[in-house]
């Protein structure tokens, strides 16, 4: 298993209710929109966002976390300041910027043992970097261990004056930013001793309810008839995907993952963790409320009492729950009918297998543990992009062993990724440091060199299918790629790309200095300041009916 696992802020109000009480006329408090020269405080909080009432791992004692916004162009500087304090759950942390390139500034990446040490608590780690040109939705969320499942997780949008799309909407800002969540009701360093856990709700805007239990407040998206809302779809799942819909409306998906596509209209949308959607929603049906549906994919999961739902209310209607129907769709998304809107094309010479570097990755699983060509990710203890700083080059030099693929610079790869006996599928899998495209999709039987998708997290599919991507090494540095099921990326799903690394050293300078401190500050922790309940968290889990665990780590104290 995955073992180790600034300045000034900019804060407003969101100006439209996007999160309204079911019940009450009044709105509940709103979450806040921050510059991207911001400070963020990861620490914990009593919250009960399905009525169930938990301590969890939040930014600024929120969830989800506060909306990041900036301009194309902005230079970032967010400075991570970790107050964590709960034992029973991780007190170390991370931040990933994901879907932001980081190219030249790797090391702001956040990937625990990968690009950076986590940061301890009582310290703190400023993030600078630079979006360069990119524009569209992202988010960020912890990435040390499992810890963004206890909470850590947030949307991060970056709008374009200038989008090519414009005409197509009126309204594009916090109050159509949707989140789609899981909720867990135990902490997960716990549920990480599990195979295979499952969520107990699924959260709209961070708002919803589980089965069994009370009706508490949904989340309410307000719309005015006549008008065009952009809503910027982001699953902050760490395992579930969800089908959604919203109830006698049809909607034109015009992002995926940050890349502008040529308009499609679909009436269901299946969107997997980590991924994001721009759709456009015309509000053009008769003032009522209308469900918004998040359906996930374990068995048995329905909208009975409101589960795994919101609620689209126009002006003017009542506030009261919907009485409208979920109809089959007949309009159903699917990834291959998406096509990249700016330079459409994949790199390289089209064909399979015809890339300058042409890799095979087979995912096995053996016991619950997760094996890419024969190998389980296990987090290093000293981060790869210091390895690489130190003068490591050579993948014989590179830990951990087997799981570091080192790729020459200015290079066309083509990724063909199967899984043969992985269940938990489909599998989100995500690369840090680029956008790719989706040659070849998981469900699909053909191939498109010539305008796929674009984006950065791909379904894998199901045992026995396989995806293909491509992508440029224009960025060098150490960059994952994993499942983006967070139970997944632990138990071993994943390797790292390390790009050009006898290059890396001049493309990352300068490193900050407070980088070089994060390692020495971690590695001096005690199990008590690390958290996550040491051996009592598998005791737990092992009381815990039905469940089937891990072997018990020897390495707990």
């Amino acid at each position: 298993m995955f073992i180790p696992i600034l300045i000034a802020s900019l804060v407003s109000s969101i100006s439209a209710a996007s999160i309204v009480s079911r019940s009450q006329s009044y709105p509940l408090p709103q979450p806040v929109v921050l510059g991207p020269q911001t400070t963020i405080t990861i620490g914990n909080n009593v919250i009960a966002p399905d009525g169930f009432e938990r301590s969890a791992t939040l930014v600024n004692g929120i969830f989800p976390g506060p909306l990041i916004t900036a301009q194309k162009g902005d230079n970032f500087a967010i400075e991570v300041v970790n107050e964590l304090e709960d034992e029973t759950m991780f007190r170390s942390t991370s931040v990933h910027w994901h879907g932001i390139y980081q190219n030249g500034t790797n090391y702001a990446d956040g990937t625990s043992f990968v690009t950076q040490c986590p940061i301890a608590q009582n310290h703190s780690f400023l993030h600078t970097f630079s979006a360069q040109n990119q524009t569209g939705t992202y988010w960020y969320h912890s990435h040390y261990s499992v810890q963004y499942c206890d909470g850590l997780r947030g949307a991060l949008v970056i709008y374009d004056p200038e989008d090519p799309l414009a005409d197509m909407y009126d309204v594009d800002d916090a109050s159509t930013v949707i989140t789609l969540s899981d909720w867990y009701h135990v902490v997960a360093p716990v549920l990480r001793h599990i195979i295979g856990p499952t969520a107990n709700s699924t959260l709209i805007n961070g708002l919803g309810r589980y089965a069994g239990g009370p009706a508490s407040d949904l989340a309410v998206i307000s719309v005015e008839q006549g008008k065009r809302y952009r809503m910027r779809l982001v699953a902050m799942s760490c395992d579930s995907n969800f089908e959604f819909s919203i109830d006698g409306h049809n909607f034109t998906v015009i992002e995926a993952d940050g890349q502008l596509t040529e308009p499609l209209v679909v009436d269901q949308l299946q969107i997997f963790a980590g991924q994001r959607y721009s759709v456009v929603l015309v509000a053009n049906k008769p003032v009522d409320n209308y469900w918004m549906r998040s359906l996930p994919n374990p068995a048995g999961a329905s909208f009975v009492g409101g589960t795994n739902s919101a609620i689209l209310r126009y002006q003017g209607a009542p506030q009261v729950d919907p009485t409208t129907v979920n109809t089959p769709p007949q309009n159903i998304f699917a990834e291959y009918n998406l096509h990249a809107l700016i330079n459409p094309g994949a790199p390289g010479i089209p064909g399979y297998g015809n890339a300058d570097i042409n890799l095979n990755l087979q995912v096995t699983n053996l016991g619950g543990i997760f094996s890419v060509n024969g190998n389980p990710f296990q987090p290093p203890n000293v981060p790869v992009l210091l390895q690489i700083l130190s003068g490591a080059q050579e993948p014989s030099q590179l830990l951990p062993n087997g799981s570091v693929i080192v790729l020459e610079a200015n290079k066309v790869v083509e990724l063909t990724l199967s899984t043969t006996n992985s269940p938990g599928g489909p599998h989100p899998i995500h690369l840090h440091g680029h956008a790719f495209d989706v040659v070849h999709s998981a469900n699909s039987s053909t191939f498109n060199y010539v305008n796929p998708v674009r984006r950065d997290v791909v379904s894998a599919g199901t045992i026995g299918e396989q995806m293909v991507i491509r992508w440029t090494t224009d960025n060098s540095g150490p960059w994952f790629l994993h499942c983006h099921i967070d139970w997944h990326l632990d138990a071993g799903f994943a390797v790292v790309m390390a790009e050009s690394p006898s290059d890396t050293a001049a493309h990352v300078n300068p490193v900050p200095q407070e980088w070089d401190q994060l390692c020495p500050i971690f590695d001096s922790l005690s199990p008590s300041q690390l958290g996550g309940g040491g051996r009592f968290s598998w005791e737990e889990a092992a009381n815990i009916p039905g469940a089937v665990l891990f072997p018990s780590p020897s390495t707990l104290p």
